[in-house]
């Protein structure tokens, strides 16, 4: 069985310096690292050549799903781990994740964060009806709830491992998104098709987390923005609209709250633009599946939203759906 790593990167050779070490202390070691370089000015992919990996360079940035899809069809594993450049895995998160998938299609572990380890960054990753990703744990205390294995339909593409066969049943990481929800349109095309996941918490690594541009950098909150319209326009044509409406205008809000909001207008419209050119129909005979993917999931995030506490978006998000 050959394992493949994938890691997408664009300078900060500093966080590849530290990914690349922490692969090469696995236990159970990858057999090839493939470094797809989105057009960085640094000497990253210098480096990376000269520490084992192979690397594929790119003219420039071409997002995120560009250059993962990339690394996928120039990989040679059975089973291909997607990794992002401020991610440093523990030891054991290979071995663990092979030793405990079983018949799953992919597995992903608990990442919590590098600067407090006592902190989850994530688990793994869920979807409303209004089109908002929750990603189970982030910012909430490590504790028991997320200590249980269990089935999961969304692997976050931070830090998780695909059998390569799913890429050819299911398809490459549609390249629209660009960054940020390309994982979570993966995941719902693997629902419809009933390719289920598996959370294996023994398996840990740490996230830096938005270290190349920030949580609530300008940016990112743009391509979020534009990618919940995108997603929308692909899965979400003949539901109920309000639950759209309140989960995007209340994301717009906490745009606003962190100095956004020109940003999320500027995300919703690039969105729109996007939209235009999707296939309406290219989703049309599994409207009843998807309903059923996005009602188990939202159940999912307002359980745990009662076992874990509800931040403000999702307390208000429940309160106006009237859960």
């Amino acid at each position: 069985m050959i394992v493949s790593a994938v890691v997408p990167h664009c300078n900060r050779r500093e966080l590849l310096e530290t990914l690349l070490r922490s692969i090469s202390e696995q236990r159970r070691p990858f057999d090839e690292v493939i470094v797809v370089d989105n057009g960085s000015t640094d000497d990253s992919a210098a480096f990376a050549e000269a520490n084992g990996a192979r690397v594929m360079r790119l003219e420039r940035n071409f997002g995120f799903a560009a250059a993962v899809n990339r690394g996928i069809e120039a990989a040679r594993g059975d089973w291909i781990a997607i990794l992002n450049n401020d991610v440093t895995l523990d030891s054991e998160w290979l071995a663990t994740l092979l030793e405990n998938v079983g018949d799953a299609w992919f597995a992903t572990g608990k990442t919590l964060s590098a600067r407090d380890p006592r902190i989850i960054d994530g688990t793994f990753d869920e979807i409303s009806r209004g089109a908002c990703a929750c990603r189970c744990g982030s910012g909430k205390p490590d504790s028991a709830v997320w200590n249980q294995p269990q089935p999961i339909r969304f692997a976050p593409m931070t830090a998780a491992l695909f059998r390569r066969q799913l890429f050819s049943e299911v398809g490459p990481i549609d390249e629209q998104f660009g960054s940020y929800l390309e994982d979570v349109d993966f995941g719902i095309r693997c629902s419809l098709r009933g390719r289920v996941g598996i959370y294996i918490p023994a398996a840990v690594a740490y996230h830096l987390g938005s270290a190349t541009l920030g949580a609530w950098n300008s940016d990112t909150v743009r391509l979020i923005s534009q990618n919940q319209v995108v997603l929308t326009a692909k899965y979400f044509r003949g539901l109920p609209r309000w639950p759209i409406m309140a989960g995007q205008l209340l994301w717009g809000i906490l745009a606003l709250r962190h100095f956004c909001a020109i940003a999320w207008v500027r995300g919703k419209a690039s969105g729109f633009r996007i939209a235009r050119n999707i296939r309406r129909d290219g989703f049309a005979n599994e409207k009843n599946g998807i309903q059923t993917i996005l009602a188990a999931s939202e159940r999912a995030i307002f359980d745990l939203g009662q076992q874990t506490g509800f931040d403000w978006y999702w307390r208000v998000y429940f309160w106006l759906l009237r859960w």
